[in-house]
């Protein structure tokens, strides 16, 4: 299989040598072209001018929390009067909780694992969320008092899952949505916490392996329990035997990058204790390990100086540690700190030789907790999970443009494999190794295509360089 990212820069070069030659003759000013005389062809743009795919993946927050009142997207409901016509039960309180603007930045949000979701979503109510945050293990859910909750409560008391946070909060993020494309249809890829979200965004699948070098012995895993305690202290076993993303890549010569080591230490954040464990499962993929791939697996330094460097990836993925820029609810940090890590992300893109070249999207791994109103399809026994944030940051994408589209991860990598492999899938008929993944996750009929998401036709938009601490 060739890769088009192959060809390229053996394409360019060859341009470029038949551009520099000596013995070319000066232009000649012929003056003002005849309005009869046909326009020079300009080369018809598409989708090869896209060069460059960067995945910027967050923590732990809902559409609703994040953009529930957007001009134009599926938002909290409201009535003609502008409303809000949610009123979640209360079984501490009593009554039901309304959701309100939450002006704090620090949330503590609620159970975000399976149970949870199902209770959250209680047969599509969409009602269950304080619910599952009592069944939980936090107190402020218990008492509602100052001494448990601090100021994370709404003006009723209503526990911060109810709460939204809005341009006055986030401006960046919505500075991004209104300049290029939002997605108010992007939901989770499974019903669960973030390390079988990130399982599902370099492999479509969550599983659990008898023998990790047995792909035919995995079989689907939405809790993964116990399975972070393998990987602490910088150990990564072989755990993940079934078939990712960058088996595929390696396999056709396209060059990958994933950046999760530490937090932000170049650029002024300060680090975690310790490597990023459920948000990097990467090296513990059999097949990173057989192919000798572990080297691609990189702290954020090295995607700043791959920007300076000129040798930026085909394919990036960037997700935060546990610590402050990651948005994780509960952690005690400001989610101020993981919009100055992702405005730094993109600020850099944006002043790099290949903002023209590149499609950066950004999303959050699963819903924290925090209420959302549309009920998620489902798709086989591992999802779809309860909507999250997403957006396409790029000079061609549509601008002030919502994407309804039904989407998830396994949309980014259909993207991947249509700009890179040709258009090869995760498929246990196709590839060259065996997999029993019981779902080809990129053919899914509802599942949208993100190159609805661009217009090549239109000049190209120029980068939108923002202060990383908006006051």
């Amino acid at each position: 299989m060739t890769s088009r990212r192959l060809i390229v820069p053996f394409v360019a070069v060859l341009v470029a040598v038949a551009c520099t030659g000596t013995d070319d003759p000066p232009p000649v000013n012929t003056g003002p072209r005849s309005s009869s005389e046909p326009s020079p062809a300009e080369p018809s743009r598409g989708i090869d001018q896209i060069e460059h795919l960067i995945f910027i993946v967050q923590e732990n927050r809902s559409f609703d929390h994040y953009f529930g009142t957007f001009p134009g997207a599926d938002g909290l409901p409201t009535n003609a009067d502008g409303q809000f016509t949610t009123c979640m039960p209360d079984p501490v309180a009593g009554g039901c909780a309304k959701p309100f603007h939450d002006p704090t930045l620090t949330d503590l949000g609620g159970p975000h694992d399976n149970d949870a979701s199902v209770t959250s979503v209680n047969d599509g109510k969409m009602d269950g969320f304080i619910e599952a945050l009592v069944n939980g293990r936090d107190a402020c859910a218990d008492t509602r008092t100052p001494e448990d909750c601090g100021d994370m409560l709404g003006p009723d008391g209503q526990p911060d899952v109810m709460g939204y946070h809005d341009d006055r909060d986030i401006p960046n993020y919505w500075a991004y949505a209104k300049r290029f494309t939002l997605q108010d249809a992007m939901f989770a890829p499974t019903d669960s916490w973030t390390l079988p979200a990130h399982l599902f965004l370099v492999s479509a699948w969550s599983a659990r392996c008898e023998d990790p070098r047995d792909p035919m012995s995995c079989t689907s895993d939405i809790d993964q329990q116990g399975i972070a305690d393998l990987q602490r202290g910088g150990r990564h076993p072989a755990i993940y035997g079934w078939t990712d993303i960058t088996y595929l890549l390696h396999e056709a010569g396209v060059s990958w990058g994933y950046f999760a080591a530490r937090n932000v230490c170049d650029a002024g954040e300060g680090c975690v204790d310790g490597p990023t464990v459920v948000q990097n499962p990467l090296p513990s993929f059999t097949t990173v390990q057989d192919n000798r791939q572990m080297g691609n697996v990189r702290p954020h330094g090295d995607f700043y100086r791959s920007l300076r460097e000129g040798t930026l990836p085909a394919v990036s993925w960037i997700v935060p540690g546990r610590g402050g820029a990651s948005e994780h609810p509960g952690n005690g940090e400001p989610i101020s700190r993981g919009q100055t890590h992702v405005t730094r992300l993109i600020n850099a893109v944006g002043r790099s030789e290949y903002w023209e070249s590149t499609a950066t999207f950004l999303t959050w791994d699963d819903w924290g907790g925090f209420y959302d109103h549309v009920e998620p399809p489902r798709v086989d026994v591992n999802g779809y999970g309860l909507r999250v944030p997403g957006m396409l940051i790029s000079a061609w994408a549509k601008p002030g443009f919502i994407d309804h589209q039904t989407l998830t991860f396994d949309a980014y990598l259909r993207l991947i494999e249509d700009l890179f492999l040709d258009g090869a899938r995760l498929d246990p008929e196709t590839m060259s190794r065996p997999d029993s993944r019981p779902t080809v996750r990129e053919e899914v009929d509802i599942l949208g295509n993100l190159r609805k998401e661009f217009d090549f036709s239109q000049d190209p938009l120029p980068p939108l360089i923002l202060d990383p601490t908006p006051s």
